[in-house]
């Protein structure tokens, strides 16, 4: 990413890591921190799967991935994978032998949580596989379900322990020669995940996989991720994440997008930025964002609104987005465009009318971003 020269507390030095690819989408290097989500319709259902993976590539992401927990899984993996517009990682526990079929059956990687994978000759099997059908790997450690022996060397699930689980692991894949891997130290301890991602980007230059596992519902897991997974980006930690919740998977991949897009990191779609209301609101601030939010889901190019209920911050926020709008008195705001105040509309259609705008604004865009990619 580049630096901002004007106002460096903003920047952010990402963590030095090498390059892996996960089908077309480069992890790690100076590639973007991609999103990933998981599917949880059942995997042998390929209609409800497939339209699934679709709706969560609509909303940004850039990875999905589909859990194999049996061959009926596996061998519907194939078609899976000939429909989707993203790579797929395949999800494996306890049974290697699903992460060779997957393998065969066209997945761009394969999960592998190295405490319920079995032994190192499986393992192996899995490198072999992965190495014949063009996969990466996934070291997946997750604190919940640490190997026996370090669970009785550390007492408890631990920083180390999980550090110590994925630097094993690495060892293994790379004593074989391969090394298109990346690695995550998950917990649902917000705490304990993110010692462990400390130490881990300490400890090795694979790409890392961040994410707090477990984390809950939308509301409490959104939080939980915010905190934890925003510490690390802020500390230049992750080269591929996914919020972990208890909801709808693209809900994932949306609250994934904010907390990039907060830090500066991912740029997509309109970031509305809005006051919480009071009663000095020229209109209904709630209702009107709530509205703006779906409208504007299908708008993928970077941009910003600003919707201010007053003119005590009204303005001034509307100086440094595309779009404004700042409520006033007697049924009327003031629309800003680029910064300037442009012209007045009234409450009554102003949605309407800001939905117009903000297409408008993103076809110039658009326009000038085409226009800048031919010249270069």
């Amino acid at each position: 990413m580049s630096l901002n020269e004007i106002r460096p507390w903003r920047n952010i030095y990402r963590r030095k890591s090498r390059q892996i690819h996960v089908g077309n989408v480069p992890v790690g290097g100076d590639a973007p921190i991609s999103v990933q989500t998981m599917t949880n319709t059942l995997t042998h259902d390929v209609k409800a799967t497939i339209a699934q993976i679709q709706a969560c590539a609509d909303a940004g992401a850039d990875i999905v991935r589909v859990s194999c927990p049996d061959e009926a899984a596996t061998n519907a993996m194939h078609e899976i994978v000939r429909e989707s517009p993203v790579p797929l990682v395949a999800d494996i526990h306890f049974h290697y032998k699903r992460a060779i079929e997957a393998a065969e059956a066209g997945a761009a990687c394969l999960r592998i949580n190295p405490g319920n994978i079995g032994s190192p000759e499986r393992v192996r099997e899995v490198i072999k596989a992965a190495r014949d059908h063009n996969c990466s790997i996934r070291i997946g450690v997750n604190g919940g379900s640490l190997e026996k022996h370090l669970l009785d060397k550390y007492g408890e699930p631990c920083p180390d322990a999980m550090i110590e689980s994925g630097m094993d692991h690495i060892r293994i894949l790379q004593d074989n020669d391969f090394h298109e891997f990346k690695i995550s130290v998950k917990a649902s301890d917000v705490f304990m995940s993110a010692a462990a991602y400390q130490g881990l980007a300490e400890a090795t230059d694979a790409p890392i996989h961040i994410g707090i596992t477990e984390a809950g519902g939308l509301t409490s897991g959104t939080i939980k991720s915010a905190i934890g997974l925003g510490n690390l980006l802020w500390m230049g930690i992750g080269d591929t994440m996914r919020v972990s919740l208890s909801a709808d998977p693209v809900e994932e991949v949306k609250v994934g997008f904010e907390i990039l897009k907060s830090l500066g990191l991912r740029h997509r779609g309109v970031n509305i930025i809005s006051c919480p209301s009071c009663a000095r609101q020229g209109f209904n601030v709630i209702d009107t964002v709530a509205e703006l939010e779906k409208r504007l889901e299908h708008i993928k190019t970077p941009m910003s609104l600003s919707i201010i209920g007053c003119v005590v911050n009204g303005p001034g926020e509307a100086l440094m987005t595309d779009v404004g709008f700042t409520g006033g008195g007697a049924g009327s705001g003031m629309v800003y465009m680029a910064g300037k105040q442009d012209h007045k509309t009234d409450n009554a259609g102003m949605v309407d009318h800001i939905v117009d705008l903000v297409e408008q604004r993103a076809a110039v865009l658009d326009a000038q971003n085409a226009q800048d990619t031919a010249a270069e």
